[in-house]
Order: C-alpha cells, then sequence, then structure tokens
C-alpha cells in the first residue's frame, strides 16, 4: 500500500503546508468577523485566528497518526469499515484535543488579563461548552469527511491496482521466479538420478511436484501463512540439497509459523536470488538463514560472490519490492555488508 496521497503531501512540503493552514485560518476569522459582532474586536480577532490555526496543526498531527500505515483491506466493504473505524477515532480524538487546547486558551487569557480562575471550568460548562462543542463538532464533522472521502477513494484507487498487479503476477511468476534454468537443472539431476539412485529420483519428483503445485495453487493470492511458504522454501532447498549435496547449508529458525502471513513466493525468490549469485563449496558452503525479527522475516546469507557474475536485471527482488508496498504499505529492506546480504520481508499484519 502506497501512502496516502495528503500524507505525502504534508511530508514533502511542510513549509507550503503550514503556510495553506496560516492562511486558511485567516480566511475562517474573516469571515466570522462579519457574523459575530466580538470577532470585530481586535484581540478576538488575533486570539481566535491563533485557536484556530493551532487547531488544526494538531487535527492534522492526530490524523497522520491515526491513518499512518494503514492497510484497510482488499475488498471495498473493508475498506469502507476500516476507515468508519478510524474516522470515529479520529473524531473522538480531535474533540478531546480541541477541549484541552480550548481549556489551555482560556486559562493563558485570564492569567495574562489578570482575570479570576477560580471557577473556570465551572463557568466554561454552564455558559461557553454549549455554543463550542455546535462550532467545534461542526467545522470538525466538515473537515473530516473531506479527509475521509480522499482516504476512501485513495483506497480504492490502491486496491484497483493491487488487482491489476496480481494479475501481472500471476502471469510472470511460473516464467520468472522459479526459472526454466532451473527446471532444465532440475531433469537433468533427475535424468541421472533414475539410472543410479532410483530411489533418490522419486524423493526428488516429489520435492518438484511440490514446488510447481504450490505455485499454482498460491500465485493469485494475496497472502499465505507463513508455515506453507517455509514449506514450500524446503522443498525447494531439497532439489538443490540432491543436486548440490552439502554445499548449501539452510537454517530455519522461526517458531509458530502458522500465526504469521506473508506474500506467496516471496522466500523462494530470496533463496534462489541467495543460489544464483554465491559460489558454494564442501570447503566453504553457501550458508542461508531464515528468522523472524521485528515482525519481519529475514533471509541472510554469508557473501561468497562469483568471480564472475551473471548478469542480471534484479527483476525478482524488484518485482518482490513492489508486491511488499503494496501489500504491507513497507519497503523490503536490504541489506549488504562485506561478509554477508541480508534481506527483510515485512510480515502482513
Amino acid at each position: 500500500m502506497k501512502k496516502f496521497e495528503i500524507e505525502n503531501v504534508l511530508r514533502q512540503n511542510r513549509f507550503v503546508t503550514h503556510l495553506a493552514i496560516l492562511m486558511f485560518s485567516l480566511i475562517v476569522m474573516v469571515l466570522n468577523r462579519y457574523i459575530s459582532s466580538d470577532a470585530k474586536h481586535w484581540d478576538y480577532f488575533a486570539s481566535g485566528f491563533l485557536l484556530v490555526f493551532i487547531q488544526i496543526e494538531v487535527f492534522i498531527f492526530i490524523s497522520l497518526l491515526i491513518f499512518k500505515n494503514m492497510n484497510p483491506g482488499t475488498t471495498p466493504g473493508e475498506i469502507t469499515r476500516t476507515l468508519l473505524f478510524r474516522f470515529a477515532l479520529f473524531l473522538v480524538a480531535c474533540l478531546m484535543a480541541a477541549f484541552i487546547i480550548f481549556i489551555c486558551f482560556i486559562f493563558l487569557r485570564k492569567l495574562f488579563s489578570g482575570g479570576d480562575l477560580v471557577g473556570l471550568l465551572s463557568d466554561f460548562f454552564k455558559y461557553t461548552f454549549s455554543s463550542w462543542f455546535k462550532s467545534t463538532i461542526g467545522g470538525l464533522s466538515f473537515g473530516a469527511v473531506i479527509f475521509i472521502v480522499i482516504l476512501w477513494q485513495d483506497a480504492l484507487r490502491r486496491e484497483q491496482k493491487l488487482r491489476e498487479e496480481n494479475l501481472i503476477f500471476q502471469n510472470e511468476t511460473l516464467r520468472n521466479q522459479v526459472n526454466p534454468h532451473f527446471l532444465f537443472n532440475s531433469l537433468n539431476t533427475l535424468s541421472s538420478l533414475m539410472d543410479t539412485q532410483p530411489d533418490t529420483s522419486k524423493i526428488f519428483i516429489s520435492r518438484l511436484s511440490a514446488i510447481y503445485r504450490y505455485i499454482l495453487d498460491n500465485s493469485h493470492k494475496d497472502k499465505v501463512t507463513l508455515k506453507s511458504e517455509l514449506d514450500f522454501v524446503r522443498d525447494y532447498f531439497d532439489l538443490h540439497k540432491i543436486r548440490d549435496e552439502e554445499k548449501i547449508v539452510l537454517r530455519i529458525d522461526v517458531p509458530d509459523a502458522e500465526q504469521f502471513w506473508i506474500i506467496p513466493v516471496s522466500l523462494q525468490i530470496l533463496l534462489e536470488n541467495a543460489i544464483k549469485h554465491n559460489m558454494a563449496t564442501r570447503d566453504n558452503p553457501l550458508n542461508i538463514k531464515i528468522y523472524l525479527k521485528d515482525k519481519n522475516v529475514i533471509v541472510s546469507n554469508n557473501l561468497q560472490k562469483m568471480a564472475t557474475q551473471m548478469k542480471s536485471m534484479k527483476i525478482g527482488l524488484k518485482n518482490l519490492a513492489e508486491r511488499v508496498s503494496l501489500f504491507t504499505g513497507k519497503k523490503l529492506i536490504i541489506e549488504e555488508t562485506e561478509n554477508d546480504f541480508t534481506v527483510k520481508v515485512p510480515l502482513i499484519c
């Protein structure tokens, strides 16, 4: 899921945003000047302008906290329910914030003007609360409705793009992710095993069949359990282990994997990437580790780059990074040091 447009605008150009809020607050008070007789006084106009400006700034800050990195769902119903819940939470939080700001504002005005601070809250609820509540909830509802419509439209656009990306992924997965080179090598291995190790060849066929069955069954899905993805990775690794014997070592440390969800055919891409770009011998095996940390599945391997690197378009990693962004709203983190190559794949919440 990409960040919502309103959040991008606010973050990319903070100065313009604050200036726009300043101008909007000024317009509100100018209009109010012609409606309310009190607004004609300079001190009322200035204090009202400052109050509106501060409240809008706080409301926007609250909205970013509530709607940040939100994954509203994959269907219009889920999107609507999630946004309505966040909308209600947004209204309650802003109303409480507006109350605190207004009380603090009255307190400071009385403090600096030498007014009586005794009974400040009781006077507020007795004389001012009704008008304050009506004006605050009216303005807040108007702004919130505009805000929620923007988020809802953006979520629907994201969901549509996600469906389009899924169609592309379904068509590309079989061709690119488990590539013809791997299939060719596997069939060659199988051919030799059938003559020399018939029992092993049966295991090999079983693993190869499981791999392609998994891809056919899950390439169209949004998410799969981490356990099923790890089982798929083990089958994929077993083929390489039969072919390369002890040159590649895979260690998986993921307890309670059935409780987590992940993008299908994601870990296999990283396993294939590690095998493809690194040397592996019995004396210096390629060590690959898969484990959980901070709501990420981490795939790490020691770097043993081949002397002559095969040309790579990095389609697998690029495709995976885009899918991670669309499904989770987070980034695929790739880290390379002198000794290790690590990729962090966010889990789907």
